[in-house]
């Protein structure tokens, strides 16, 4: 919707300064969507913009930017100079009509501002000690969706993985697994201090007592205990994963940046540019070297790097496989590891505007008003399997994704399985549903959802007719804004409500009458919106059924 009136605008700024009437470079065109529809379709803020360069007031400014806008396609009923100096454009009829006709496009919807650009999305990245919590369901399911934003607006994308397959953690989920598998052939045993306690732990070590009865004793915790636990682990992961939709291009491995000289030729470089130095048998990063508030810790005095490390010598290796943009979805308690990550990568000479970090809060989850409590280790915790099998897959994408990322997710159970026009996907997906019927009510009467150009769309006049009209004009703006600021709640704020002013408009206008013309125009507008309701909710990973 923007595009084509942000294009005259330039026009018009371009031909201000031909003539004289502007001397100022012209800026780049912000168009705004009023909130009080009484200003008018769109309104541009440039006059103020460039009112000081100018050295004139913004409302003269506008003055002269109008005289030079020309309307060949008849985008316009009407434009007018407001308030301060707002450019506020009240588009025509015809431009509305012309939007319509373009859903019928089968390239309608993505955008091509991303065409040619490779972007790596790493997202939920666990390591395999026990099933995926809600809280990597949030972060599963930001990524994934930030994935198929990219995607819509013409990006090439990869999803990663990375994970962790050794180290003190996967050492005591093998310790954790042969104490069980001990206490199944009957033994007495004293359980690791900080171990796993979950129930799944308790069925890898059953799998191993029937696969090898009683001959692991003397393996040791970080052999086959240890291998065999990361190998259902990560089965457990990919089931369900698999469940929300959701695949990786790539898996990449943090013990591989130790086999192949990439942590130590990264310290190797810190060193060599001054940024990292010894004290009490630790290697410290200089923070004020690389604009940090103080030092922090790279490889602790018991030789063991510390987790920044190796996070630097993976960014690294991401930047050497040519993205353009780097996307990490991390929980909000890593913003601290996330900025010395970025300020070391900086020192070393790397475009961390590059990199792009979609932090996000953690999920409350609520039954009857109380709260669910959840607890890691000990295994006191909702999984998320066990949140895809109470309220299934749709709610649980649909739900993760209703707050912008870095705000509290309050996850109500009760509402999430509703039926009801309270559950805002069941909102969303009853209004697919309700124009399939329609359409199939369409076709047993023998009217058939027409071609733009047979639909009289210059007939959609009523208010709830123009207020669907404009929803789904805005669609397109919508995606490209959601992808450029990495944030996919906007897709669903915009679906939540286009769907309440599409129920309006059934609610209060019968689609099929005995006036043929306005049938045809009404049916291709419900029939629009149905069609956009299923991209949208095809962006979130979500189905748009045809019957509820």
């Amino acid at each position: 919707m923007k595009k084509p009136v942000e294009a005259a605008l330039q026009r018009a700024l371009r031909e201000a300064r031909r003539r004289g009437l502007l001397q100022s470079e012209p800026p780049p065109v912000v168009m705004e969507i009023p909130k009080d529809p009484a200003l008018g379709d769109l309104a541009s803020p440039v006059a103020l913009t460039l009112a000081r360069s100018e050295r004139a007031a913004p409302r003269s400014v506008a003055e002269k930017i109008l005289q030079c806008l020309e309307d060949p396609e008849g985008l316009f009923a009407a434009v007018e100079v407001a308030g301060p100096g707002y450019i506020n454009f009240r588009l025509s009829p015809q431009f509305w009509a012309r939007c319509l006709a373009e859903i019928e496009s089968p390239t309608f919807g993505p955008s091509s501002f991303g065409l040619g650009q490779r972007v790596l999305v790493e997202f939920v990245s666990a390591n395999p000690t026990g099933p995926l919590t809600v809280g990597h369901g949030r972060n599963a399911v930001l990524g994934d969706a930030l994935a198929r934003l990219f995607e819509a607006t013409g990006h090439g994308v990869t999803r990663e993985y990375y994970f962790n397959n050794a180290g003190r953690q996967m050492k005591l989920l093998g310790e954790s697994v042969k104490a069980r598998y001990l206490e199944c052939l009957g033994e007495t045993i004293v359980f690791p201090e900080e171990g796993y306690q979950g129930h799944y732990i308790r069925e890898i070590a059953a799998g191993l007592v029937r696969a090898y009865g009683d001959t692991l004793r003397d393996e040791p915790a970080t052999g086959l205990f240890k291998d065999a636990a990361e190998k259902a682990i990560f089965a457990d992961i990919d089931r369900t994963l698999e469940r929300l939709g959701i695949r990786f291009d790539s898996y990449f491995n943090e013990d591989s940046l130790y086999r192949d000289g990439s942590i130590d030729q990264t310290l190797a470089d810190l060193r060599q540019r001054g940024l990292a130095f010894e004290r009490d048998g630790a290697v410290w990063l200089d923070g004020k070297a690389v604009g940090l508030d103080q030092d922090r810790v790279l490889v602790k005095s018991t030789g063991e790097p510390a987790y920044r490390l190796p996070d630097m010598a993976y960014h690294r290796h991401k930047f050497a496989r040519g993205f353009d943009l780097l996307v990490n979805v991390l929980g909000a308690d890593h913003i601290a590891e996330h900025e010395d990550v970025r300020a070391a990568l900086r020192a070393l000479g790397y475009d961390v505007n590059r990199l792009r970090v979609v932090l996000y809060q953690f999920v409350t989850l609520t039954r009857g008003g109380e709260q669910v409590k959840m607890s890691t280790r000990r295994a006191e915790y909702v999984t998320l399997e066990e949140l895809i099998d109470e309220v299934g897959p749709d709610a649980v994408r649909f739900f993760f994704l209703t707050r912008k990322a870095d705000s509290h997710l309050e996850f109500d159970l009760e509402l999430a399985k509703r039926q009801s026009t309270d559950n805002p996907v069941f909102y969303v997906q009853y209004a697919h549903a309700r124009v399939c019927s329609l359409m199939k009510q369409a076709v047993a009467t023998g009217v058939s959802r027409p071609a733009a150009v047979d639909a009289p769309l210059q007939l959609l006049t009523a208010p709830e007719e123009v207020a669907v009209t404009k929803l789904l004009a805005s669609y397109p703006d919508v995606v490209e804004d959601a992808a450029r600021l990495c944030e996919p709640h906007r897709v669903v704020f915009y679906l939540i409500d286009l769907a309440a002013e599409f129920h309006r408009f059934y609610n209060r206008h019968r689609v099929l009458t005995e006036d043929v013309q306005q049938s045809r125009a009404r049916l291709y507008l419900a029939w629009a919106a149905g069609r956009v309701v299923r991209l949208g909710l095809g962006l979130l990973g979500v189905r748009a059924p045809e019957e509820m």
